[in-house]
């Protein structure tokens, strides 16, 4: 597996990384075993990075990564948390809490269903509004300085808030959704980022499954799974969004990969400091996306990629309107 490194502070980690949030939560039924296997199997083919948070299944998919990482050497995993989002016993979503009493009381709850004495990366899954991000920061700083934490970073966070929180402590990396269909990032957060030598870990970027090229219009969706009222999985958007999907996979099938693939390494070829996260629930699909490590896109790729699916031309907005607003990262995009 190659590397890329996240921060001024280096930390080395697989060029691509597994988001494990579909083993437990919000894509619907998952199979437990099989998520295990497939977390195992990423760390055998050299995936370090290991995305969670506290918050995916209530604490479900630490306790899953926990067994899955049991018997192996820790140190081969660079595990990142995220946490603050507030859920009810139904599952429902009640803001976010970035104060510091809740920073470490979340930190010692993860600790203790992950197995381990320290997590690699912690990070504020979403802005508290009612808490300044240097209090949140600084307390993370302070476990960091207590060896609980190793380093520290954001999550959907503006050009303006990744400035304040880098002021405090080191920013290592900055995850936010970053794909052919989601390019807000390039407008201010990614310069920002450039400029203060903050890393960039991508989520989505297969579009929550929309760029994967496995996508149907008639694909049925549980009431579990979020997608259902995802503004591009539904109505004309989802055709829309389709239509661009079939026009990427003739790019793709010219250089004789996939489209996963293809939009993968589209992502990678944005720069060195990106590193993309593949929420793979399966053997078959990490199987599927790890090639795209090794594809280097050439120039009358990127242009033919541009051509297919253009800046902009995704049909609906990443989240429903609710969520969108609870975005730092979109009030200070300027950007679709």
């Amino acid at each position: 597996m190659t590397e890329r490194l996240l921060g001024s502070e280096q930390v080395r980690v697989s060029s691509i990384g597994l988001g494990c949030m579909g083993m437990s939560d919000l894509y619907g039924p998952a199979d437990r075993e099989e998520s295990i296997a497939t977390v195992r199997a990423a760390l055998d083919a050299g995936v370090t990075l290991l995305d969670t948070g506290d918050f995916y299944g209530m604490g479900d998919n630490e306790l899953l990564l926990s067994e899955a990482l049991r018997g192996s050497d820790r140190d081969r995993a660079v595990i990142s948390v995220k946490f603050g989002v507030l859920r009810d016993p139904a599952g429902g979503w009640l803001g976010s809490d970035g104060r510091p009493s809740a920073v470490k009381n979340s930190l010692a709850y993860s600790l203790r269903r992950l197995g381990t004495d320290h997590i690699d990366i912690y990070r504020p899954a979403r802005l508290d509004p009612a808490v300044p991000v240097e209090e949140t920061v600084g307390a993370i700083a302070e476990m960091v300085q207590a060896g609980y934490v190793r380093h520290i970073g954001l999550s959907e966070a503006g050009a303006d808030t990744i400035r304040r929180a880098h002021a405090v402590h080191p920013i290592t990396d900055v995850q936010i959704e970053y794909s052919l269909l989601s390019r807000g990032v390039e407008a201010r957060i990614l310069p920002v980022c450039r400029e203060l030598g903050i890393g960039v870990t991508a989520y989505g970027v297969l579009s929550r499954g929309l760029l994967s090229g496995h996508w149907s219009a008639d694909r049925p969706l549980p009431p579990a799974d979020f997608r259902a009222s995802s503004p591009r999985f539904t109505g004309d958007n989802l055709d829309r969004n389709l239509a661009l999907v079939e026009a990427l996979r003739k790019v793709a099938s010219n250089r004789g990969v996939t489209v996963a693939q293809v939009a993968i390494a589209w992502v990678l070829s944005r720069g060195d400091e990106i590193v993309p996260l593949v929420g793979a629930r399966s053997r078959v699909r990490l199987d599927e996306a790890l090639p795209a490590r090794e594809l280097t896109l050439t120039a009358g790729d990127l242009a033919e990629v541009e051509l297919a699916v253009p800046r902009g031309s995704a049909a609906g907005e990443r989240y429903a309107a609710p969520v969108m607003a609870t975005l730092d990262s979109e009030r200070t995009s300027g950007a679709v």
